[in-house]
């Protein structure tokens, strides 16, 4: 009997061994609280002194910090002491069809990134038609032809060349606008009030967020984007359309979607957990001022439940006429973004936040372009607002090198 209980003792601890370290700035040496601490399953956080210990019985591991690169490691030593690498994003948009190591587009940004403080890029990894820039292996979307259209030929050899620049890599991933699923099941579409399928003013159509089967689609996609070694997915037009009457499979409440949006998050942050990314989401920029969802799903507070960074689109021609006071916002664009973040900070730390920027002419008040001036306020307010970092929006992903302060 003696021998039995010793047998299960000495089992249960090779089964759930307990890991513990440190976790340490890298330049400064200082520890840090708060960060996640992971392997496939489950998330411990780091104490004041940046101490932490996880029963597990898995070798990899990965570690999150706001403001921080991420980390994977396989340890099987207690009392490690980690130093994680400082970050601040400063990122600018490659759009999908420039998305390739051959393309002018790519060698542009990639001199400016070697010139500049720019250090990150976005990536197009589905988009909004539902396209993928390069063939995954997911065999669901590659039934229906999402990879066709595809840029990124070699998917390695682009993220080779990223990691060799030390460029920190993000995938965007268009959630619930997705004209290539919705058209292949329209049982879970969106649908008019008669039944057909309803398609927004570009004629493209959407999948029901109440539907899990919508949730699972864009996760695997998302999967395959962290296996291939981006740092982080961003998810956009993770919402309802801003649209009413629509048909839907649940009662289009604000409490039910809500709860949507949640659920597709907790999956995502559940099936991502073993590769060690960040969750970004994408919001309208009005997110930091209504007090509800919109009407679209998205309120600061649900969202930051199972993401890690915020990403509001503050773009200072998207806000009217008499937003700040100001009859024309896209004429301040450093009021827009300080203000705007500075609206949230009692709900989230503006450490979570990393706000779209607008590097596009105005189209809503002055119709002025926005130049090294403008581009370089709106930074400028990030930055004295304590982002981690931003995102700057081009469509056409043009971008002038001159308008980004050189590498100090």
């Amino acid at each position: 009997m003696i021998k039995l209980l010793f047998a299960l003792i000495a089992t249960h601890t090779l089964l759930f061994a307990s890991f513990s370290g440190t976790i340490i700035d890298y330049k400064t040496n200082k520890p840090i609280r708060k960060a996640m601490i992971s392997d496939s399953k489950i998330t411990v956080k780091s104490d004041e002194n940046g101490s932490f210990s996880i029963n597990s019985k898995e070798k990899n591991y990965h570690i999150k910090a706001y403001g921080y690169r991420p980390y994977s490691f396989t340890q099987d030593l207690n009392n490690t002491t980690i130093s994680i690498e400082p970050i601040n994003i400063k990122a600018l948009y490659l759009t999908f069809w420039g998305a390739n190591i051959y393309s002018k587009t790519t060698a542009k940004i990639l001199k400016i990134i070697e010139e500049t403080q720019i250090n990150a890029i976005v990536v197009d990894v589905k988009n909004e038609y539902g396209s993928t820039s390069y063939r995954t292996s997911f065999k669901q979307a590659n039934s229906y032809g999402a990879y066709e259209k595809r840029t990124i030929g070699n998917i390695k050899n682009f993220m080779k060349l990223m990691k060799s620049k030390g460029i920190y890599t993000i995938a965007r991933v268009v959630v619930f606008k997705d004209e290539l699923q919705a058209s292949n099941n329209e049982d879970y579409a969106i649908k008019k009030t008669d039944g057909s399928i309803w398609r927004n003013h570009d004629n493209m159509a959407w999948v029901d967020p109440f539907d899990k089967r919508s949730h699972r689609y864009t996760v695997a996609i998302a999967e395959d984007a962290a296996a291939r070694g981006f740092d982080e997915i961003n998810f956009d037009y993770i919402r309802f359309p801003a649209k009413r009457w629509l048909k839907l499979s649940k009662k289009n409440t604000q409490e039910n979607r809500i709860k949507a949006i949640e659920d597709f998050l907790r999956l995502a942050r559940n099936k991502l957990r073993k590769y060690g990314v960040f969750i970004s989401v994408d919001t309208y920029g009005n997110v930091c001022w209504e007090k509800g969802d919109s009407g679209i799903g998205q309120k600061i507070e649900s969202l930051s439940k199972y993401s890690d960074y915020i990403s509001p689109m503050l773009y200072p021609s998207g806000f009217a006429s008499g937003s700040f006071g100001l009859d024309a916002p896209s004429e301040e664009p450093y009021i827009v973004i300080y203000r705007s973040i500075k609206n949230v900070q009692d709900r989230i730390n503006p450490q979570r936040i990393r706000p779209w920027l607008q590097y596009f002419k105005d189209y809503a008040h002055t119709r002025k372009h926005y130049r090294k001036f403008e581009v370089n306020e709106q930074m400028r307010a990030s930055r004295d607002i304590n982002t981690s970092g931003w995102m700057m929006w081009s469509p056409s992903s043009k971008y002038h090198l001159e308008y980004f302060k050189p590498k100090k």
